[in-house]
């Protein structure tokens, strides 16, 4: 793996694919700042090297152009003191402030580039576009696994102009090999734990997990259609009715392969969709008609979090429930208890997938106590689907 550990960065100007794409609140403060955080040891060794950085990001989905919103002047400041030096700033991330800004920098200065997809030609993927940007530095560094699984300019099409001068990131580099040890290299039992909305977002990576793991666990909005799919009755709860078909022959196939596949035994239910709604457990498939599941219940929080302890290697994709409501928090919060403990006391290792998950872990304070969280929803599922992701591929060519 082609990593900046390779490269001495003395007087040279580093163009960094950062994703600082964070959420802001309505006065523009980041809520949660970790991915710029997981930047800082690139950052650091390349200045620390005696090299500059230029930092481009893309923030949010502005649409036709500029829009202040998503302007990445907003966490200038954040990432001035996080790095304890003041960053500059280029208003454009193309323009005479780019380039201008760029040739001046020196050793030991970071440059901010305005945000890429105020522009239509990064998410093209164009060619002219990745070029410009190519001139404002000598060598180039993919630490975004956040959009590596994206084809765009400044993640795949920028590496290129630098056949000789293009490396991964720590945050990149440690990325893929937790991945990797999941995909690849893990210790049985091996159990996936898959949680979300929708089936039809988890569908290649269930099936390609179904080669691999000695256990599935799978939880949240999409269990109410595999629940409907065997004749159940879910109420008003999320249901995917094009996928129940599909539902059935994933239950076949876990069937045939040897996978455990587990199911919730029961249902936290609500009588509306808020936090202070009338709720109650009841067993899966009776869910009365103007009820709907927004947790799994005390049987299933019971039944996985006893196949998870038992585990060696983990991986957790998706919430169990409505788990940023309060009063349908308990499923969520009792599957990464579990994680944990078998983290901690069964020697297991555990990825925690991105997104939803990552959110989960973080709200209940248990990121340090499992083995990695990964910042990247998409492109992590995606390369456990066995898909190339371009931004690596990029690196790689």
């Amino acid at each position: 793996m082609k990593t900046i550990d390779q490269c001495n960065f003395k007087d040279k100007k580093a163009l960094i694919r950062v994703d600082f794409n964070v959420p802001l609140d309505a006065e523009f403060n980041i809520t949660d700042d970790k991915r710029m955080r997981a930047a800082l040891p690139t950052i650091t060794k390349i200045l620390n090297d005696g090299g500059s950085v230029i930092l481009m990001s893309h923030l949010g989905r502005p649409k036709g152009g500029p829009e202040d919103k998503y302007s990445l002047k907003h966490i200038l400041g954040d990432l001035s003191r996080m790095l304890d030096l003041e960053v500059k700033f280029a208003e454009d991330c193309i323009g005479t402030s780019a380039v201008d800004k760029a040739k001046n920098l020196e050793p030991g200065q970071v440059l901010l580039l305005e945000n890429l997809r105020f522009y239509k030609e990064e998410e093209k993927g164009d060619r002219d576009f990745a070029e410009k940007l190519s001139k404002l530095g000598n060598v180039y560094v993919n630490d975004a696994f956040g959009t590596a699984h994206r084809a765009h300019a400044s993640t795949s099409i920028i590496a290129e102009f630098f056949p000789n001068d293009k490396y991964f990131g720590y945050l990149m580099a440690e990325e893929l090999k937790n991945a990797e040890k999941v995909n690849h290299g893990a210790v049985k039992p091996f159990t996936a734990i898959m949680g979300g909305a929708k089936v039809s977002d988890k569908i290649l990576l269930i099936e390609s997990l179904l080669d691999k793991v000695d256990n599935l666990i799978i939880g949240g909005g999409m269990a109410y259609t595999f629940a409907k799919a065997q004749g159940g009755e879910i109420g008003t709860s999320l249901l995917e009715e094009d996928r129940m078909a599909l539902c059935l022959e994933l239950l076949e196939k876990a069937k045939a392969k040897g996978v455990n596949l587990y199911l919730p035994l029961d249902t936290t239910i609500a009588d509306k969709f808020a936090n202070d709604a009338e709720k109650k457990d009841v067993d899966t498939g009776h869910i009365p008609a103007d009820w709907m599941g927004l947790d799994i219940g005390p049987k299933s929080i019971e039944l996985f979090s006893e196949v998870i302890k038992n585990s060696k290697t983990l991986l957790w994709n998706g919430p169990m429930g409505v788990f940023e409501m309060a009063n349908f928090e308990q499923g969520t919060r009792a599957i990464a208890n579990a994680v944990v403990a078998a983290t901690q006391d069964n020697d297991a290792f555990s990825l925690i997938g991105g997104g939803d998950s990552a959110a989960a872990i973080a709200k209940f304070n248990l990121e340090d106590k499992v083995s990695y969280v990964s910042t990247g929803g998409g492109a992590l599922l995606e390369y456990m689907e066995g898909k190339e992701l371009p931004g690596v591929k990029a690196i790689n060519a």
